[in-house]
């Protein structure tokens, strides 16, 4: 795909706005009406529910190759897949300290001097690197945060010289860190695909067997003096095929979609996030669905959250799997590239759930 150069506009850091102390925010942060968060920052009638909550008991000695996970698990999975499309794992085999660490060491950077966060500075061609903002659209209403996106796989768009290298042993906590979600991603992709019926490595050939895409974006939501009016990130399903997110536990942002109602996702210790994206439910013909969520930020407090992207190779074609569609069920989507599916991402921001609607057959 060819991306202009650089952004339509030039960039600001929501941070740097935030470290002025002003009390009202830039018109290009304030969402539409319909958009806004409501003043409380929470739905009422469901502040009490949240995202299931699975125990997948591997944080002790097991087979890190070969894990075995119970029936009962599988199923509690299963049905998150189905009625939520988001859950969240502890004893997921990811030590406390890592998770802990990991997170800390991400809020170090974002607080080190602008000028060394600029050396990184990210743009269209390559969306890697310290941004502020996703879309080329010039004019387009943004998002109250700030972010930084690497990639982990495949190997050949690694590179270390493009991760931050201070603070110091930031670039090793995150080498361990990758190859750990990585390793619990195949593992949920073999649940998956059992749970589905599908044979046990359908989901992980579905995605390009050995030569998958793993990339890291880590959040900053800086405090916002009108939360009221904008998003940390607005609504959007993701795009990929699963998104593993490590939340900030000390303030809650996250909110999804259920029911037509928004439910802020109150983390458990050391838990993660896993949610199903757009290229799963096009694989399951929509027996697993991505949902919408979005990002609210905070009047008094910053967050920092890390989304790790666990997708197909970029030139795979993804479709229904054929095991899952019958005359009862028949294909609801039109087959495409990752890397055209993206493109629409790339281009417009995020919108929804308009992408993989737009997928579909006509009636």
């Amino acid at each position: 795909m060819n991306y202009p150069s650089d952004w339509p506009e030039p960039v600001v850091r929501v941070q740097s706005l935030s470290e002025t102390g002003d009390s009202v925010i830039p018109d290009r942060y304030i969402k539409p009406p319909l958009e806004r968060p409501s003043p409380s920052f929470n739905t009422g009638s469901s502040d009490n529910l949240n995202i299931p909550l699975i125990n997948l008991h591997l944080s002790g000695p097991v087979n890190r190759d070969h894990p075995t996970i119970q029936k009962a698990t599988m199923d509690e999975i299963s049905v998150a897949c189905r009625e939520w499309g988001f859950f969240q794992v502890v004893n997921h085999g990811i030590s406390p300290e890592l998770v802990d660490g990991v997170r800390e060491i991400w809020r170090e950077f974002f607080h080190q001097p602008m000028e060394m966060k600029q050396d990184y500075a990210n743009a269209l061609t390559t969306y890697e690197g310290y941004g502020s903002r996703l879309g080329m659209q010039k004019g387009a209403i943004l998002d109250w945060s700030d972010y930084f996106f690497l990639h982990y796989l495949p190997s050949n768009l690694k590179d270390h010289n493009k991760w931050p290298s201070q603070p110091p042993f930031l670039r090793d906590m995150v080498e361990e860190y990758s190859k750990e979600i990585v390793r619990l991603g195949k593992i949920l992709l073999k649940v998956f695909s059992i749970n589905l019926g599908l044979e046990e490595d359908y989901l992980q050939k579905a995605f390009g067997d050995g030569d998958i895409g793993a990339c890291l974006r880590v959040n900053f939501y800086p405090k916002c003096p009108q939360p009221d009016l904008t998003l940390g990130l607005s609504s959007h399903s993701d795009p990929g095929g699963m998104t593993f997110l490590l939340p900030d536990e000390n303030v809650t942002g996250l909110q999804v979609r259920k029911g037509g109602e928004w439910i802020t996702v109150k983390p458990a210790r050391h838990a993660i996030v896993v949610n199903i994206g757009d290229q799963i439910q096009i694989l399951t013909n929509a027996i697993y669905k991505s949902v919408e969520h979005r990002v609210i930020v905070n009047p008094d407090k910053e967050r920092v959250s890390l989304a790790y992207f666990f997708n197909p190779r970029c030139d795979v074609l993804i479709a229904p799997a054929s095991e899952l569609v019958t005359s009862k069920t028949p294909a609801l989507y039109q087959s495409m590239t990752y890397d055209e599916y993206r493109h629409f991402i790339r281009t417009k921001g995020i919108q929804g759930k308009s992408q993989v609607e737009s997928l579909k057959f006509p009636k």
